[in-house]
């Protein structure tokens, strides 16, 4: 037994580095697309309003395909379904290249772009590693994992902005479509189709047997807890979706460079990569409830802080660094408590759920941030609803029954 868990232990990380490899390049691509928006209107003539409804229809997308690639590879493995998206990630970058119209920009980006990134995305990741590591190793794996999409943010965010000043903006989006192909090869590590154990444990409700993908939606859809980290999760993407889309906006509208944009998107992409390593690890020594509610209560102290400070280059930098810590740090306990709800056996589909309600959140973050400075030339409005839905958020996910995490000490 000893010299299988070394085995596993040793198998785990070129399975969480390939999935850090994976999600580094979907999500660096499009938590810095952004930094698109201003080109895209000055070479189309579209409206920042329509430009952002493409953006929004491409977060609902994101959202919506992962509970279906979910199943997929909770079906017949991720390798497939992570190479399919390698390739309609680089088609969706080629083709926004070219668009001009805005149907044109909602397919390019809005669609077969969102499902690209959508199956290389966190459902078929972390449930592919969950279904493949031993309990204790989860929660560190999903922040390790997570973490890979922070750091995503934090090299694509300057290396796009270099791209556009350097080449046009079209040509860096030929790059990002290259960059997307180098996630093809690293699907080998996760090809295995998953086990199907003959029972699994939640933490929640002990011993489960092993039940159909349908049982186990009607279980999780009349659980309260469920729903609770839904209503969470929906915050969360209001919450990314407005900044990854409109933060070079409001910078631009503060009389600040583009440069500070893209340094401010880096920044929280860096903070991240420790908050989501500090989630993952804490996740395995609290409970994973109390750790949503400081993310989400954070973020509105954060967000209110913004509103009163006055709009300086080192403001955003700050304001990007505290952020950072909380940006996609969520992702580890929604997911670590998905899997203690409900086992492992079909997480991938679950937790791709959970994202559909946080990219139904980003759908109108992205949208609402485009009418209302299209409107009133300022995002006011909009980060007070911000700094409300993220104070609502933290309690929200206080009511989640959620057993005491036990420790083991050390033989």
């Amino acid at each position: 037994m000893d010299d299988e868990a070394d085995s596993r232990r040793r198998s785990a990380w070129p399975l969480m580095l390939a999935a850090f490899g994976v999600l580094m390049i979907t999500m660096g691509g499009r938590q810095s697309m952004g930094l698109f928006v201003s080109p895209l209107t000055r070479a189309t003539g579209l409206s920042i309003a329509s430009i952002s409804f493409a953006m929004a229809i491409g977060q609902f997308i994101w959202g919506a395909s992962q509970p279906i690639f979910g199943a997929i590879a909770d079906r017949w493995g991720a390798g497939r379904v992570l190479a399919s998206g390698a390739i309609l990630l680089a088609l969706g970058n080629v083709l926004t290249s070219l668009a001009r119209l805005e149907w044109q920009l909602v397919l390019a980006l809005g669609v077969v772009l969102a499902i690209g990134a959508g199956a290389g995305s966190f459902a078929v990741l972390m449930g592919a590693a969950a279904q493949r590591l031993p309990a204790e190793r989860r929660a560190f794996a999903s922040g390790f994992i997570n973490a890979g999409g922070s750091f995503g943010q934090f090299l694509f965010a300057p290396l796009n902005s270099l791209m556009i000043a350097s080449f046009g903006w079209g040509r860096a989006l030929w790059l990002l479509a290259a960059a997307a192909l180098l996630t093809a090869p690293l699907s080998y590590w996760l090809r295995s189709p998953p086990r199907a154990p003959s029972r699994e444990r939640g933490a929640a409700s002990g011993s489960l047997p092993a039940a159909g993908l349908r049982a186990q939606l009607g279980t999780a859809l009349r659980d309260r807890s469920y729903w609770c980290l839904h209503a969470g999760f929906f915050t969360c993407g209001f919450h990314i979706a407005f900044l990854v889309t409109h933060l070079p906006n409001e910078v631009a509208l503060c009389g600040l460079s583009a440069s500070v944009a893209s340094s401010a998107l880096a920044i929280i992409g860096f903070s991240n990569i420790f908050g989501s390593l500090a989630a993952g690890y804490l996740g395995g020594r609290f409970q994973m409830k109390w750790i949503l509610f400081g993310l989400y209560f954070t973020r509105a102290v954060a967000v209110l802080a913004y509103i009163a400070a006055p709009k300086g280059a080192w403001t955003f930098y700050v304001f990007a660094a505290v952020l950072g810590e909380t940006w996609l740090a969520t992702v580890p306990p929604t997911a670590g408590l998905t899997a203690k709800l409900f086992g492992t056996r079909y997480l991938a589909t679950l937790f791709g759920l959970t994202l559909l309600s946080h990219q139904v959140g980003g759908f109108f973050g992205a949208w609402l941030g485009g009418i209302a400075v299209t409107w009133s030339g300022h995002y006011g409005w909009m980060w007070w609803a911000d700094a409300a839905l993220a104070l609502a958020a933290a309690f929200v996910n206080l009511p989640i029954r959620e057993a005491r995490v036990a420790l083991v000490a050390p033989a």
